[in-house]
């Protein structure tokens, strides 16, 4: 589902924010044939991360509040629920927005799920403990005000076991009953953007742009 949506072209650049130990980091390496880093803020998931990934991706310890990358350094970049933990989860999305160059990817935790009935009975516990959920509508409302383009929504359920009935199942789910689990939001980034930097001020530039600013 991730990797049909952000259709990489060959030898592009991946950065995975909140990857976490790697685990999809590893499994877009697999399909991938591009330069892959992986940053989460827990320094023990990064060491774990470097373990199980000895010498394809890069990992480092970084904050998706504050990415140590340049504007547009990266041809593509994802989350995958990750930004669900994070404190300030606007200031993470405006972070990949800035450092991306064609494409971003945000898997978010649906409130309107099966999943959620069942996490909310029990409290939220385990590793979904103080996660934020979302809705589908809030989902297609993510990139407002950012120079992002063609946002697309689509949900996935939740199949535990994964593997070839997972792959099956996906491509499968009408979108019309958006019930699942799993949130996927991607946009395109213009090909120039408006400074997504935090001036002195702490005022950013929310001035509205569509694609034809920017020419064909």
């Amino acid at each position: 589902m991730l990797v049909c949506n952000l259709t990489p072209r060959s030898h592009e650049s991946v950065l995975d924010v909140g990857c976490g130990t790697g685990y999809f980091t590893r499994e877009l390496g697999r399909v991938m044939t591009g330069p892959i880093t992986g940053v989460d803020i827990n320094p023990d998931w990064i060491q774990t991360a470097r373990r199980k990934d000895p010498g394809r991706a890069v990992y480092q310890v970084a904050d998706a509040q504050e990415l140590p990358f340049p504007t547009a350094s990266v041809d593509l970049v994802v989350a995958i629920t990750s930004l669900c933990f994070v404190a300030d989860f606007a200031k993470a999305v405006r972070e990949m927005v800035r450092v991306a160059r064609r494409r971003v990817a945000i898997g978010l935790l649906n409130r309107h799920s099966l999943l959620w009935l069942q996490k909310r009975r029990s409290s939220g516990t385990g590793s979904y403990q103080g996660a934020r959920w979302h809705t589908v509508c809030e989902a297609r409302r993510l990139f407002d005000g950012l120079p992002v383009t063609r946002t697309r929504v689509s949900t996935g359920i939740y199949v535990p076991s994964g593997g070839k009935f997972a792959q099956w199942i996906e491509p499968r789910w009408p979108q019309i009953v958006p019930i699942g689990a799993f949130i996927l939001v991607v946009g395109d980034v213009f090909p120039e953007r408006v400074d997504l930097s935090w001036s002195p001020c702490g005022n950013l530039d929310t001035r509205t742009y569509s694609p034809r600013d920017f020419g064909p």
